[in-house]
């Protein structure tokens, strides 16, 4: 018997020595997925040697001949650090994510294939000037020369069996659309009232979705008249059919989510010139949204934020000017329902008209290929076919046709880019900017001579006066005052260059003075971020640095100040919520990660959101339950007779708001307890409000997202300048913070040389390096790294050179 003991002890023995010789023999291979940093490699198509010296951070610094080979060696450098991210990227936008993920990523795929970002940019490449296009390709040239190398890939495609192939000019502006997607639109609101509607009186519609604060709600007409030739049955099968829809397409930007900048003239400023501040908020992922980049050739010397796949500089400086954007909201995705015509096609103000048709072939993971014929209106592409036959709807005579500025064939946002970056004064800013077409955004400017701007450069539908939708909710296709007619001129879209008070700031709020003419939205952020940021630049006479870097670390939110009367006075049910009281009474707003009252009013928050509208919304509560802060103060200080959301509509008693703040809080603090331990003092913000980055798509396998997900304790809420934007549906992590500063940027343009930035992650995308992850913990921390093309600085401290070589 002990030799049969003996013997298996031996046999587990050689199994673990073997297992720990196939990790490490696996370890040592991937770790050849690491790119090459020095040395020369022969780089075809370039017509001059291009080198790329890495920084300590991995920054690389791209010093060429020509701006032509400065674009490839960003995209060498982009193919070394972001390969995977790159195809993700370009596969999404594409719509071909099943041909290495399966059948599961196959309904997505059938929107974006409808939505035909891809064939969009296709058209748009044409409408490019000529030196747009060589860069474009250039830049492509630069990833197959990588390409070309035959590398040892990053373990995602070992993981998911892809290979990439050939980058192409039209990869780079598919991520551009798919970007200007995630930051332009109001469809999904749309839907939202058209599905209220079956309940809801406008009049109730309008106070949970309301207007900007100060402005009166925009008069709407009564829905059900408007769509009275549509039985109720086809109107019940479209709404049904679009909210299937909606679980396809990738999401919008969360409510209280967007961006801030900020801008202070000399006479504002300690240095005398102007300072230029900038946080854009996107969705946390790992690898982050952003990559740092340096591109000097003769006559430019550019640095700022890229984004992996395209040859641009979106965020930053060259050595006259610097810039920043916000995302002005605008509203530029309309929804059409398009009566069918018996013939086949459909109905427009002059008569019948044919769909336009387009097929398309899906290749999917282990099974058969997937045919769709995509149908195209006047408007754009028919969505409701995405999730359901047309077929169903079509004895009913409608379909739903979707409109997006983004899938202009003459888009030339990544002109505009190019040239923004070559920019040396306002007239030539401006230049560029009238190029931009989506998604609009809120640029601010500043140079050495002094001078700040600002304009809301990009494409904004105009609407008729007698459009009394006014793209809230979607539009009968087959009249014409529901028409677009044109964009709005560049010259009147908002501007403002060197205003008097010294300073301008942009954070998603309404940009408009009273009396503007033109509409761009109705539906501005609420002025949160906004006054505290008005607020902190009143408060320093003459700011530096670091008053701005404090300014970006600010976390006091004003919206749970206006709250807290409201919640400290609800009458405690149990000692546990008393205590839970006091501690509140003493909390002063600052949503810090190390301090317990956060979490409680943010529980708390969550719990009386879901008693306040979950009733009313019934099926739609939980993709649109969110903090709704302007929405639930309104409620709570009875504003018009808003209590009555407080009522219950689902019981015969008559529920008050008292009853609904304590219940909801005693539900908050029974959650935390299950969560995080019953010791309320020991609870703290930061570990329930973790920024989650997630990768793609691994970040969706909870043993893969152990390894490969990037988290870190964090400050904010959804209303701070520093956002911190959590899910309240998410029922596993509801505080995880999920939507924040992508990057930081501060421009002191007395010396560009001074100015800093940060991203959220790091600048390579392979889990084997250790630029993976090494910002996290210093931008959670409010932390910055100096932005610096100085070559002679650049290269007395830790760096690698990489020299590409034009190939014989």
């Amino acid at each position: 018997m002990r030799w049969l003991v003996r013997s298996a002890a031996a046999l587990l023995a050689l199994l673990a020595i073997l297992i720990t010789v196939a990790l490490a023999s696996a370890y040592v291979y991937l770790r050849q997925s690491l790119p090459k940093l020095e040395g020369e490699v022969p780089a075809p198509a370039l017509t001059a040697a291009v080198d790329v010296v890495r920084d300590a951070y991995g920054i690389p610094h791209i010093f060429a001949s020509s701006p032509a080979d400065a674009a490839y060696g960003l995209g060498y450098a982009h193919a070394q650090d972001r390969l995977w991210q790159m195809e993700m990227n370009r596969r999404i936008g594409s719509g071909r994510l099943a041909e290495i993920l399966g059948p599961s990523a196959l309904d997505t795929d059938r929107f974006l294939r409808t939505i035909g970002v891809r064939r969009s940019a296709q058209a748009s490449l044409a409408t490019l000037d000529p030196e747009s296009r060589s860069l474009l390709e250039a830049y492509a040239a630069g990833v197959n020369a990588f390409l070309a190398t035959d590398p040892v890939l990053p373990v995602e495609f070992l993981l998911t069996g892809a290979r990439p192939e050939p980058w192409s000019p039209v990869d780079s502006i598919v991520w551009v659309k798919m970007m200007a997607w995630d930051l332009g639109g109001n469809w999904r609101g749309e839907l939202l009232r058209m599905r209220l509607a079956r309940t809801l009186p406008l009049a109730r519609i309008q106070e949970f979705l309301p207007p900007f604060p100060g402005d009166a709600p925009l008069p709407l007409p009564d829905l059900r008249a408007l769509y009275g030739g549509m039985e109720k049955e086809a109107l019940r099968l479209a709404e049904g059919d679009m909210e299937r829809v909606l679980a396809l397409a990738p999401p919008e930007l969360p409510e209280g989510a967007g961006s801030n900048n900020w801008v202070v003239a000399g006479s504002r400023s300690a240095s005398g010139k102007p300072l230029l501040a900038n946080d854009p908020h996107l969705s946390l992922t790992a690898p982050a949204v952003w990559y740092f980049a340096h591109l000097h050739t003769p006559g430019l010397n550019l640095i700022g934020a890229t984004l992996p796949g395209v040859p641009v500089i979106t965020l930053g400086r060259n050595d006259r000017v610097a810039w920043g954007y916000t995302n002005t909201g605008p509203d530029v995705q309309d929804l059409y329902l398009e009566k069918l015509d018996p013939a086949g096609g459909y109905v427009a103000p002059d008569g019948p008209r044919p769909f336009k048709l387009i097929s398309e072939t899906i290749k999917v993971k282990g099974a058969e290929d997937v045919k769709l014929e995509v149908r195209v209106t006047r408007h754009g592409p028919v969505i409701s076919d995405v999730s359901k036959p047309a077929l169903d709807v079509a004895p009913r005579g409608y379909a739903i046709a979707f409109a997006w500025t983004g899938l202009a064939e003459d888009d030339r946002t990544v002109q505009s880019s190019i040239e923004l970056g070559r920019s040396g004064n306002w007239a030539e800013f401006l230049s560029a900017a009238r190029k931009f077409n989506a998604p609009q955004q809120n640029m601010l400017y500043a140079d050495v001579e002094g001078n700040i701007g600002y304009v809301a450069a990009g494409r904004v539908p105009v609407r008729a006066p007698d459009n009394d939708l006014r793209g809230l909710a979607p539009a009968p296709g087959w009249d014409a005052k529901y028409d677009w007619a044109g964009y709005i001129p560049f010259e009147d879209l908002p501007q403002n260059y060197n205003p008097a008070s010294g300073r301008l700031w942009t954070a998603n709020d309404k940009i408009v003075a009273p009396g503007y003419k033109p509409f761009i939205t109705s539906e501005w952020q609420p002025p949160y971020r906004s006054d505290r940021i008005g607020a902190l630049l009143e408060a320093t006479a003459r700011h530096d640095s670091g008053s701005f870097a404090r300014m970006h670390a600010d976390v006091l939110s004003l919206a749970m100040r206006e709250a807290m009367p409201y919640l400290l006075a609800t009458i405690p049910g149990n000692e546990t919520a008393r205590r839970a009281l006091a501690m509140l009474g003493q909390w002063n707003g600052e949503m810090r990660m190390d301090l317990p009252e956060p979490l409680i009013v943010a529980a708390w928050w969550r719990e009386l959101a879901r008693r306040i509208y979950a009733d009313e919304l019934g099926d739609a509560f939980r993709p649109n339950w969110a903090p709704r802060a302007q929405f639930i103060i309104n409620v709570l200080a009875d504003k018009d007779g808003q209590s009555r959301w407080c009522d219950d509509v689902r019981t015969q008693a008559a529920e008050t708001c008292a009853q609904l703040l304590a219940q909801s809080l005693d539900a908050a603090l029974a959650d935390l307890g299950r969560r995080y331990g019953g010791d309320m003092s020991a609870w703290r913000w930061g570990d329930a409000h973790r920024a989650l980055h997630e990768h793609r798509p691994l970040g969706r396998q909870p043993l893969l997202a152990r390894i490969f997900d990037i988290d870190t304790p964090s400050s904010g809420d959804a209303y701070t300048v520093n956002v911190g934007q959590h899910y309240l549906y998410d029922e596993a992590e509801p505080f995880a913070n999920r939507h924040a500063p992508s990057l930081r940027a501060i421009y002191d343009l007395s010396d560009p040389e001074k100015s800093l930035f940060i991203h959220s992650g790091g600048q390579s995308g392979n889990l084997l390096s250790p630029h993976y992850k090494d910002f996290t913990e210093a931008w959670a921390g409010g932390e910055y790294i100096p932005m610096i093309t100085d070559r002679k600085r650049i290269e007395a401290a830790a760096h690698t050179t990489l020299r590409l070589v034009p190939k014989p």
